[in-house]
């Protein structure tokens, strides 16, 4: 059985109004969209008696993983 693992850092913007913070949003945009694509990835490889445990069919987590990685 795969193990998938996933990280998150915690980018928290303490002001809204210095240059950094901007920067700190997109970057949070950008890992946050990086993870949710690892996360589709990773759904697609999941055998199907792994994926009927959790509730979703082949062609659910087919088409979750062949969504962009913005949305």
């Amino acid at each position: 059985m795969s193990t998938f693992t996933t990280s998150r850092t915690d980018l928290s913007v303490r002001s809204s109004g210095s240059r950094g913070s901007g920067l700190l949003r997109v970057i949070a945009m950008i890992e946050g969209a990086m993870a949710r694509r690892r996360s589709r990835l990773a759904l697609m490889e999941l055998s199907d008696e792994m994926l009927k445990d959790i509730g979703i069919s082949r062609s659910e987590a087919f088409r979750e993983g062949n969504r962009p990685f913005w949305g």
